[in-house]
This record gives C-alpha cells, sequence and structure tokens, in this order.
C-alpha cells in the first residue's frame, strides 16, 4: 500500500530513520542482530543505538565462499533478539542471502527484519510482501535513478506507531504551542520540502526497469560475469574474494603484488570503470587481511567488448608491475 512507502535521502538515512525511530523502544540487553558482510550504513546507525540504548549487537559470520553463516545466525537468535538487519546482497562479496530464511526465522522470536536492498533493487525483482521482511530499503541512484533519492517501506502497523524521525513542514496534523499532534504515515516521515525533481527522476528509472524486464537484465548481466570470471580466471595471480554461487555480477579481486588504488589509476587512464577501496564495508577487509579490493560490477548496459577492455586492463596492470 502507498502508505508503507517512505521517500527518503537514500538507503543510509533509510536505515538510520529505523534506527532511531523504531529502536527507541529498544532496552537495555535486547539485541540486534547484523552479518560480517554489511556495508558501514548498516552497521553503524545499529552501533550508535546500542551505545544509546545499552543493547548488545551480535555479528553473522560468512564463510570463504561469502555465504552468510545460517547455522550461527540461528545461534545468535532468541528472545532477547529485537532486530535483524541484513543486506540483500553483499556489495563486496555478490553474496544474494537466504533472505526469506532470515525473516522466518526471526519472526519465529518475535523479531523484526530489516534488508538493506541497495546492492539488490537492480539485478531481481523483489516483493516485500512475498519476503515477509517488515523493512526493506534502497537508493535511487542503484537503478539508474538520481542520487539523493531512496525508499523506506515499512509494515503500516509499525510506521504508525514509530514517532517521527525530522520535524517541521507537512509531517504535522496540528500545531498549537502547547502541543503538536503528527501526519499519518508517510507523511510523519517526510518533513520539509521533498525532493521532487528526484522522485519524479526515480519513478522514471523505476518504470524504464519495468520495461526492460528483469529477465532480460538478469540474463545479460549473468552472461557478461560468467565471461568475464573464467576471463580472469585464467590469468595467474588474481585472487577473487566472494565465490559463493548465488551471486550478483559484480567481481572483488586483487592482483598480486599490487594496491588496489594503483590498479584503479591505470584502469582510470584505461577509460575503464571499475571500484577501488574498501567498498564501505571495513570489516570484509578485515576478514580477508587486505586493505583493498578491485571491483568490477556489470550492468544489463555493458558488453562482451567492454568485459575484453577490462581484462586488457587488468593484464595492462600485470604488466606495469611485474
Amino acid at each position: 500500500r502507498v502508505e508503507e512507502i517512505i521517500f527518503t535521502k537514500g538507503a543510509t538515512e533509510s536505515i538510520n530513520l529505523v534506527a532511531a525511530t523504531y529502536g527507541q523502544s529498544f532496552k537495555k540487553g535486547d539485541e540486534i542482530i547484523i552479518s560480517a558482510m554489511e556495508h558501514h550504513a548498516n552497521i553503524v546507525p545499529w552501533q550508535q543505538l546500542c551505545e544509546r540504548q545499552g543493547c548488545v549487537l551480535k555479528v553473522v559470520p560468512f564463510d570463504e565462499e561469502g555465504a552468510f553463516d545460517f547455522i550461527k545466525y540461528e545461534q545468535h537468535l532468541s528472545n532477547k533478539t529485537k532486530m535483524v538487519a541484513v543486506t540483500h546482497c553483499s556489495n563486496v562479496l555478490g553474496s544474494i542471502n537466504p533472505v526469506r530464511s532470515i525473516v522466518e526465522k526471526a519472526h519465529q522470536y518475535g523479531a523484526k527484519v530489516l534488508l538493506d536492498g541497495a546492492q539488490a533493487i537492480s539485478h531481481m525483482p523483489v516483493d516485500v510482501q512475498a519476503l515477509g521482511c517488515d523493512f526493506y530499503c534502497f537508493s535511487g541512484h542503484k537503478m539508474y535513478g538520481p542520487t539523493g533519492i531512496g525508499i523506506l517501506y515499512g509494515r503500516y502497523d509499525l510506521l504508525k506507531a514509530m514517532p517521527p524521525y525530522q520535524t517541521g513542514g507537512d509531517m504535522i496534523e496540528t500545531v498549537t504551542f502547547e502541543k503538536t499532534t503528527f501526519a499519518l504515515p508517510p507523511a510523519r516521515f517526510e518533513a520539509g520540502t521533498p525532493p521532487i525533481v528526484e522522485i519524479i527522476g526515480l519513478g522514471e528509472a523505476v518504470s524504464y526497469i519495468q520495461t526492460v524486464g528483469y529477465q532480460a537484465i538478469s540474463d545479460q548481466e549473468q552472461a557478461l560475469f560468467n565471461y568475464a570470471s573464467a576471463k580472469l580466471r585464467d590469468l595467474d595471480g588474481i585472487t577473487i574474494y566472494g565465490t559463493h554461487p548465488h551471486k550478483v555480477a559484480l567481481i572483488s579481486f586483487n592482483i598480486d603484488g599490487v594496491h588496489a588504488h594503483d590498479a584503479g589509476t591505470i584502469f582510470d587512464e584505461m577509460g575503464v570503470a571499475i571500484r577501488v577501496g574498501h567498498h564501505c564495508a571495513q570489516p570484509i577487509m578485515i576478514h580477508y587481511n587486505i586493505p583493498a579490493t578491485i571491483r568490477v560490477s556489470m550492468s544489463f548496459y555493458n558488453t562482451i567488448a567492454e568485459i575484453d577492455q577490462f581484462i586488457a586492463g587488468v593484464k595492462k596492470v600485470k604488466e606495469f608491475f611485474s
């Protein structure tokens, strides 16, 4: 229902909103579960909440393939668990997490579940009713839309009980100097002038994806991913991080003896747009004992020729530093 859709600045603000408002009811000793593969935006807000409320943060590890450790997750769950906040798929490893099973198991303990869908929304259809999650969020720029706009989905009964995140214009019912009452969701969480242009742009991006179709997107991305993976594995001195068979079309890797940032400079000079760094996921870097990775991400508009240019870039980096 439309009342369950809140416009935010992006996934980061959406998670902060839930942590700051729904999290107000958490008490000392309550537990929050996240995974070790989270983006900082789905770590730090919960850490801050734990510091304010005296809650306990529990972290589910991942294995060497990059798979969510479901057995450890089940061991972490208890009647003290109030929130499970996990990424739908990792922005570094590409792993698609078993989110429906995660939700089902959490609900057995009365816990609520927030799914960070920033990395999933452009690659696969998302049905929040089928997933059963309580909150779902994503950023518009991850689905070819503008920056500075995102969506928070929340179950209406939860949103209606949550206090406002920001206050000001358009989120009120009545204001007097004695008392202010607040509008029903979603207006309660959309204080001030809305980002009108960005919202229109996001709507066009959604329409564009629906026109292309997720099946066509998936087919093209998977073909590119398979081709790129095979080409990379043919090269010596390449370490790939995240080899889980169920993943989106991205590859994080390093070249032996080469810092990711140095490699990035050469790729940039060749006009190959890759990403280097810790990708706002420093705990993953700590897990592998590395400072950074090179990440190549494929979208349906990419081509085999572009993958060949990328592989040529890898070879050029290897030659330059050999």
